[in-house]
């Protein structure tokens, strides 16, 4: 459980600053499109700050091993996996969006969720 909550500190943690500090770039990276009003910038920089928050949290749960609390933790992320892999695909196929890294990360969040149910057993 250690790697996964380490793995996902770092990951997370970047792609968090990331939509805090150059939220439109990484919009245009992902579905090919950039966020060009406040409002979206806004939301991505709230999202960019949760992100932030679940890093935090994994990293400091990396010590746990098989608590009840790191095991609700790895619960949530694989609940969060599953549904920013459903997202960005249906980002994808139902809305014709596309970047250089959506498939990418629909398949990296697909074999995060994956590892997640694996461990949490």
């Amino acid at each position: 459980m250690r790697a996964l909550l380490v793995v996902t500190a770092l990951l997370e943690g970047v792609t968090g600053l990331m939509l805090v500090a150059l939220p439109s770039q990484l919009a245009t990276l992902l579905l090919g499109s950039s966020l060009d009003s406040p409002a979206p910038l806004t939301i991505a920089r709230v999202a960019g700050v949760a992100l932030f928050a679940l890093a935090v949290t994994c990293w400091l749960a990396r010590h746990d091993g098989q608590s009840p609390a790191a095991r609700g933790l790895v619960a949530a992320m694989a609940l969060y996996h599953t549904g920013v892999a459903i997202v960005l695909a249906y980002a994808s196929i139902g809305l014709a969006l596309s970047g250089l890294g959506l498939w990418p990360t629909v398949l990296f969040h697909t074999a995060m969720t994956a590892w997640c149910l694996k461990t949490r057993r």
